[in-house]
């Protein structure tokens, strides 16, 4: 049986917590509910916003989904130093 390690990208994305600050606004949900929802605190919810949080695609992922955006954002490859 051969063991498989899944490893998550964590990145800062410029401009990224703006872009989900102002779908976050559009939503007439609450922040609680929404990052509720997507499993994190409101605290972290405001760091990200502000771009002093990394976020993982799995993060991503369901920050979309639970904002029903399409962020256009790919975390697939390590970026490049």
């Amino acid at each position: 049986m051969v063991n498989v390690m899944q490893v998550k990208f964590t990145r800062s994305i410029p401009g990224l917590g703006e872009k989900i600050r102002r779908a976050r606004l559009i939503d007439r949900r609450s922040l609680k509910d929404i990052a509720s929802q997507v499993g994190i605190s409101r605290a972290r919810w405001y760091q990200m916003e502000a771009e002093k949080y990394a976020i993982t695609e799995e993060q991503l992922r369901k920050i979309e989904e639970v904002l029903g955006i399409d962020l256009g954002i790919s975390l697939n490859q390590p970026k490049a130093d």
